[in-house]
């Protein structure tokens, strides 16, 4: 049975003290970057780092007391996995949460940190969530499902009466689809309150299972490439949220991972925000295609549970794509003065040198030479440009790497 606009506010009736409003902000930097009115709405601020608390805490109050008694049991990448593990200990159930063997160590640690039993099985969630299943068939838990379920639906919903509360004008809002549970809850909300509003569904490349559903008009499974949203990597939607978005969604569009990592990055640095891939989908789309200027509109930055290692690589590779840190290898000759005079080339344009790998020993490096690997900082990439004009000009042999 499929969730209604009343059971979206039964959800937000019912949210409690547990449950946060999180703030709607509008954001100068992005506005500029995009030509449109950017206000993000911070799902990532939410209690366990995520949106995935509200319907997980909106399904598990909904349980009957003998239900209850049964534990609850769910599969999930790890944000929802976190919100059932949290809601449990708020209802003082056992729970158990299958995650894929891949899963963010720091979202299996946290899941874990909230009481859960933690199985790590399959590669994907759809493979987590048939191991799921299985258990849930010996034991007589209630599954508690990461999207498909129209408690799960209806109080994710809830996130799109409070865009509306806190901007009643917004033109359009843009939403990360994995399952596609967000988007139904959100889409039941707001096109019954205002049909003209327009939600654009944002999903990665490699994992484009809804909108390959929709242009279909039934369910499709995607092999599912590599992509660091793992939050949004589903090979197959649900039913129930297919049957809502296919009717009322306005569009679903594409995005890939060198689009996410300079978002991520642009968030931290300019917005002073830590969110993580798939959460950050929706505004990744706004900057690469600048589809709506003039227009106000909200990207849902749906979760902040990043592994740590990741991140890392993210401001790297954030900084490389921006052309403010750049890899370039240089063959000297082997002798004094021959590197000082290289680094005073360097330094005369203000390029700060971050590492130096020196190798004579390599057996690519010919005798009497000496291989120099610079990590460079520039301001940006105009100032990277400059920097690799001048060395031509003063005729230094040098290979960029990246």
């Amino acid at each position: 049975m499929n969730p209604t606009y009343e059971d979206v506010l039964k959800a937000q009736s019912q949210r409690g003290d547990e449950i946060r409003k999180t703030p709607l902000t509008y954001s100068p930097i992005f506005s500029q970057l995009t030509g449109s009115e950017v206000y993000l709405k911070s799902e990532f601020q939410q209690k366990t780092g995520s949106f995935k608390i509200r319907g997980a805490y909106f399904k598990i109050k909904s349980l009957t007391e003998e239900e209850k008694k049964k534990g609850v049991i769910t599969a999930s990448a790890g944000n929802h996995a976190q919100g059932v593990a949290f809601a449990s200990s708020l209802e003082k159930i056992s729970c158990t949460i299958v995650m894929p063997k891949n899963a963010s160590p720091a979202k299996v640690s946290a899941t874990r940190g909230y009481g859960a039993t933690v199985v790590l099985e399959g590669s994907n969630y759809d493979e987590s969530w048939i191991k799921a299943k299985e258990i849930a068939k010996k034991t007589g838990a209630n599954i508690i499902h990461a999207f498909d379920d129209p408690h799960v639906i209806a109080a994710q919903g809830v996130i799109g009466l409070e865009i509306l509360e806190d901007l009643p004008d917004v033109d359009e809002i843009y939403v990360p689809i994995g399952g596609g549970g967000l988007a139904a809850g959100i889409l039941l909300a707001v096109k019954t309150k205002n049909p003209k509003i327009k939600v654009i569904g944002v999903q990665s490349k490699s994992f484009p299972a809804m909108k390959n559903s929709l242009e279909s008009g039934e369910l499709k499974s995607v092999g599912g490439g590599i992509t660091i949203a793992d939050g949004i990597s589903v090979k197959k939607p649900g039913q129930i949220t297919f049957s809502i978005i296919k009717d009322l969604i306005d569009d679903i569009v594409l995005v890939d991972d060198a689009d996410i990592v300079k978002t991520m990055f642009l968030l931290m640095e300019r917005g002073k925000m830590v969110v993580e891939p798939a959460g950050a989908v929706g505004l990744a789309y706004l900057l690469a295609a600048k589809p709506s200027p003039g227009k106000k509109v909200v990207p849902i930055l749906g979760g902040g549970n990043v592994d740590m290692y990741l991140l890392g690589q993210i401001v790297a590779k954030g900084l490389t794509q921006m052309g403010r840190l750049v890899k370039i290898f240089i063959l000297l000759p082997d002798k004094p003065g021959a590197l000082k005079e290289l680094v005073d080339e360097i330094a005369s344009l203000s390029v700060n040198i971050v590492e130096v790998v020196h190798d004579r020993l390599s057996s690519d490096i010919p005798a009497g030479s000496a291989g120099v690997t610079l990590s460079l900082e520039t301001e940006g990439q105009k100032h990277a440009d400059n920097l690799t004009e001048h060395l031509k000009k003063k005729n230094i042999n040098f290979k960029i790497l990246t």
